[in-house]
């Protein structure tokens, strides 16, 4: 399925998780995914608001202390937010559809299944920074590889779609 299908078939208030590898093409979707009216949470971006660093990894709990309190104006508010971020770890999910459970919110899964050449491509050609390791690539790209739609939904998804467009 397209990802630009799986906007138009959003609830309002809807939590709209990417998952998916460096490269994967969650940080392109976010584009389309504001034009459809959409507030993005880009860890990346925060990291970047905390640090000076996009990249700067250390920043990570600091970002990520940021965008759950963005997550939770706008999930009170009702807002459709799409955070883009990796959410590989189950960990990571099940906090997530807590949050969006607590509010009320529908939460979708939407995972980025590019192959791992196709996620190492874009990773070199990415400043310096922010390249992922190549090991840690491969370790987020078998993750998302193992969230399989059954899996996700028995996490406690309102619904997981593959974005394989």
């Amino acid at each position: 399925m397209m990802p630009t299908s799986v906007l138009s078939g959003l609830q309002a208030g809807t939590l709209l998780i990417a998952i998916g590898p460096g490269g994967a093409g969650k940080s392109t979707f976010a584009a389309k995914a504001a034009e459809c009216g959409m507030v993005v949470v880009c860890l990346d971006t925060l990291r970047q608001e905390v640090s000076g660093d996009a990249g700067d990894q250390a920043a990570t709990p600091a970002a990520v202390e940021r965008q759950n309190e963005l997550l939770a104006s706008h999930l009170s508010a009702g807002t459709s937010i799409y955070l883009d971020s990796t959410n590989v770890e189950p960990h990571v999910r099940a906090a997530l559809v807590k949050r969006a459970r607590a509010h009320g919110r529908p939460i979708v899964a939407l995972r980025f299944l590019p192959t791992l050449d196709t996620c190492r491509a874009r990773n070199a050609a990415r400043p310096a920074n922010r390249r992922v390791p190549d090991e840690v690539l491969a370790w987020q790209h078998a993750l998302t590889h193992e969230a399989t739609v059954q899996a996700l939904l028995a996490e406690g998804f309102s619904a997981a779609h593959d974005a394989t467009g």
